[in-house]
């Protein structure tokens, strides 16, 4: 048990997929799990361990941005010997090529945050996703007939920006779409020699300005979900 986990060691699977609501990790374990069981409920972020098609799988929220899912993240990989973490998150476009509802995988994220520095020294504003899991998603993907859009995608810190810079990071840094937590996942796995990606689901356009209902949201992550589940099979 951590400050913020009451689960034993025994009660977290090698794999986590991990959204950023922890209601939806609710919504995953009832709907796509078999045998569910909450292991935690700590400050309201539940996390439930149960089997797909008979691979043990932990599903827990993260919470919202870097410091949130940097504690849970760590705690998963460095107390509980979590191998791997796939985030499953919605995104917000940075183009007009993307469509509501796209799927991107994160081969890599920018962010201006000073996270990992804090952390460990790192100056590095660039982190990767794993090589190998990422394969395994693209090769799953490909089974399942679902289109992946590889993508840089931009981490920030900041959801209300008094001054939306996005057109400059997608022009400077090829950002195709931003969310707020996979800076901090790559790097915390980068730190610890784990296993890290992140599956997005185009859920507004800043271009565009085309938005998606909370009702439209749910039925299309089920898609993510599904993908997320079956790539963890293959590892």
């Amino acid at each position: 048990m951590t400050a913020h986990m009451e689960a034993k060691k025994e009660d977290i699977a090698k794999t986590v997929i991990m959204p950023g609501d922890p209601l939806r990790a609710k919504f995953i374990a009832e709907n796509f799990l078999e045998n569910p069981r909450l292991v935690n409920q700590v400050r309201g972020m539940l996390a439930y361990t149960g089997t797909y098609k008979g691979k043990k799988i932990t599903v827990m929220g993260s919470g919202m941005g870097m410091p949130s899912i940097g504690i849970y993240s760590y705690e998963l990989y460095k107390e509980y010997d979590v191998d791997q973490i796939i985030r499953i998150g919605t995104a917000g476009a940075y183009t007009k090529d993307l469509n509501l509802y796209d799927l991107l995988l994160v081969q890599k994220c920018y962010s201006e945050s000073s996270f990992g520095y804090a952390q460990n020294g790192s100056e590095n504003h660039f982190k990767e996703a794993n090589f190998s899991l990422n394969f395994h998603i693209q090769d799953t993907a490909s089974e399942l007939g679902k289109h992946l859009t590889i993508a840089v995608i931009h981490s920030s810190d900041v959801f209300y920006k008094e001054n939306d810079n996005f057109r400059e990071l997608y022009e400077k840094y090829g950002c195709l779409a931003c969310e707020m937590e996979s800076f901090a996942l790559f790097h915390n796995a980068e730190v610890l020699g784990k296993k890290a990606a992140c599956i997005l689901t185009v859920s507004n356009n800043l271009v565009t300005g085309q938005e998606t209902t909370s009702e439209e949201r749910q039925t299309a992550l089920k898609e993510m979900i599904t993908l997320a589940l079956e790539s963890s099979l293959k590892n």
